[in-house]
């Protein structure tokens, strides 16, 4: 069983910066897509970045410039680096992480979650 756990959210004024981290349990976590998502109050959870094992990565339109996805096989860790926040970035953000068995199959682990509030 994959085990993820994130850290580093807090609260940060508009126009700051806070970076998140999330490390994963497992030997194999190394060739699982990673990814980061984030539900705010009343809404639908939604992706904001994905990093394959490859490197390949993908933004949510709204984050495009301002955040960027990276990763550490060796630790098994994925970042979010998030600059220029807005107030609109507020919400709760998971940390996934992603296995494609051989036939196609999704395996979704996810973490509890950390709060990130953007207000002055």
């Amino acid at each position: 069983q994959v085990q993820v756990e994130e850290s580093g959210g807090g609260l940060v004024q508009p126009g700051g910066s806070l970076r998140l981290s999330c490390v994963a349990s497992g030997s194999t976590v190394s060739i699982y897509n990673r990814g980061w998502y984030r539900q705010a109050p009343g809404k639908q959870r939604e992706l904001v970045a994905v990093i394959t094992p490859g490197g390949s990565i993908s933004y949510a339109d709204s984050v495009k410039g301002r955040f960027t996805i990276s990763r550490d096989n060796a630790k098994n860790t994925v970042y979010l680096q998030m600059n220029s926040l807005k107030t609109e970035d507020t919400a709760v953000y998971y940390c996934n992480a992603q296995r494609t068995r051989w036939d196609g199959v999704k395996y979704d682990y996810w973490g509890q979650g950390t709060q990130v509030t953007v207000s002055s």
